[in-house]
């Protein structure tokens, strides 16, 4: 018998360690799942990502029992609860597959090396990204720290040596298991926590539906429109598959395959392939997602301060009442508020917003992205520190980008452009619902006639802005002058 640890591998389909276990076992698996309270209680805990978590366990629970088995739930300390199950099922190995953060590399190594002493075989796979840390380096045998040669490395990469989508393994009941492994799921109030957001529906079946749904999707709701409609915010045209990546209820690779397929899929002579441009293009975001997991990785330093430590030198300003605007959704300017809105009621904000209102933390309010990274991380349901991490020090200016400038996005244009009918906002920030499109993304710019007209009293029903955007983005430059003299683009 084998235990397979699942952690970040919610799934059967496509599971490489689970695979791995039934294969070397006869498919006599022990599945196992840990609550470890040095995560549910750690710096990064979400009640919105353990919500999901619970539901994703208890839909792999149900495919369980349905192939003769069950899931054993243990809460503890990892490498307590391994050795004791082992040693109580007679298990000859434990198989997972494998997380780089740094506590995670720290709590394996640890694990792996007190399984060998006790003669327990402990194997570990790549399964969470489609290429690991040494897999691509550059010419002098180096990780990369700019993401467009990463990416062009990466494809190049996969096209030599491809990949495959495995099916779920043949597992065999294990009969009676002892009483003491037939402990229950808890709930979330079981785990000390609870959440008034709207956390998706998890599981694997889930999951792998929603792939299925915006991969064959027409128009702008799915990847054959991806391309032209991923930065709308009022559309619903992204894949929201970001949390079941996060804790691995679709595979990757599952979501490689669907996409190379859309790319591939039919054309007419003398017709492109619609959907090719929104594949390629979201291609790119599952590179970007590895391409943050081995800067992470190569660089854990990140997690505490900037991936360029000159950036540490900023004097940030870190007001206290902004920072709390920002988060309320109070800030007065309403692209911003919707996409704050969003994250508080929906546990989950479009990639575009995370752009705005980070950097209108960071660049307008001139607040240490850490705080934000800390928020995110606590409020969204597919927080992961490594994409977190990335994409606040890209809106910071702190990371790994490669172009000696830092943006400094404008939060009106930015809405304009991005929400021109206003409908994102008006879904978040009813107030402003009333109000016409000259004025959704500048309703300040109202004379007090025409606030009476709509409803709207700026500084009592919806607050002015907190701050001046052109007065902030010149304080941001000077703020920034103490590393660098950077060139700026709105």
């Amino acid at each position: 018998m084998i235990i397979h640890w699942f952690r970040r591998d919610l799934r059967l389909h496509d599971n490489t360690a689970l695979a791995a276990a039934a294969r070397d076992s006869g498919g006599a698996v022990a599945p196992l799942f840990i609550f470890d309270d040095a995560l549910l209680g750690g710096r990064w805990a979400s009640p919105a990502r353990t919500t999901f978590m619970l539901e994703s366990l208890r839909a792999l629970d149900v495919a369980m029992r349905k192939r003769g088995s069950a899931l054993i739930v243990r809460r503890g300390d990892p490498l307590a609860e391994l050795l004791g199950l082992a040693r109580e099922l007679g298990a000859s190995g434990v198989y997972w597959n494998r997380d780089y953060s740094p506590y995670a590399i720290r709590r394996d190594s640890a694990i792996k090396a007190a399984l060998k002493e006790v003669g327990v075989e402990a194997r570990s796979f790549k399964d969470a990204v489609v290429f690991e840390m040494g897999e691509l380096l550059t010419e002098q045998s180096r990780p990369y720290t700019v993401y467009t040669p990463y990416s062009r490395r990466w494809r190049r990469r996969l096209a030599e040596v491809g990949f495959t989508v495995q099916e779920p393994p043949e597992l065999v009941s294990l009969g009676t298991l002892p009483q003491s492994t037939a402990q229950h799921l808890p709930s979330i109030a079981d785990l000390g926590m609870q959440t008034a957001q709207a956390v998706p529906p998890g599981g694997e079946q889930v999951g792998r539906e929603l792939l299925h749904s915006f991969a064959t999707a027409q128009g702008q709701h799915g990847i054959a429109g991806y391309a032209t409609g991923r930065d709308q915010l009022a559309l619903p045209a992204t894949s929201r598959l970001s949390p079941h990546l996060r804790l691995g209820t679709v595979s990757v690779r599952e979501c490689l395959r669907a996409a190379m397929d859309a790319d591939e899929g039919p054309k007419t002579k003398g017709e492109a392939n619609l959907s090719a441009d929104g594949a390629a293009i979201w291609i790119g975001e599952l590179i970007w997602r590895d391409f943050y997991v081995q800067v992470l990785y190569h660089h854990p330093h990140v997690l505490r301060g900037s991936f360029k430590p000159e950036f540490d030198q900023i004097g940030w300003e870190n007001d206290q009442a902004l920072f709390e605007a920002w988060k309320a959704g109070k800030t007065g300017y309403p692209v911003v508020d919707a996409a704050m809105r969003q994250l508080a009621k929906d546990a989950w904000m479009h990639n575009r917003a995370r752009m705005i209102v980070a950097s209108f933390l960071t660049k307008d309010l001139l607040i240490d992205w850490r705080w934000g990274e800390a928020h995110f991380m606590h409020m969204l349901v597919d927080g992961d520190p490594a994409a977190n991490n990335g994409g606040w020090q890209w809106a910071a200016g702190t990371g790994t980008d490669a172009q000696p400038y830092f943006r400094i996005f404008n939060p009106t244009s930015q809405g304009q452009k991005f929400d021109p009918a206003g409908a994102y906002v008006r879904r978040y920030v009813p107030e402003l619902a009333n109000l016409p499109d000259s004025f959704i993304h500048e309703p300040w710019k109202m004379s007090p006639e025409v606030q009476r007209l709509y409803g709207v009293q700026i500084g009592h029903d919806y607050p002015a802005p907190i701050v001046d955007h052109a007065v902030q983005r010149q304080r941001a430059l000077d703020l920034y002058a103490v590393v660098k003299k950077p060139s700026t683009a709105d």
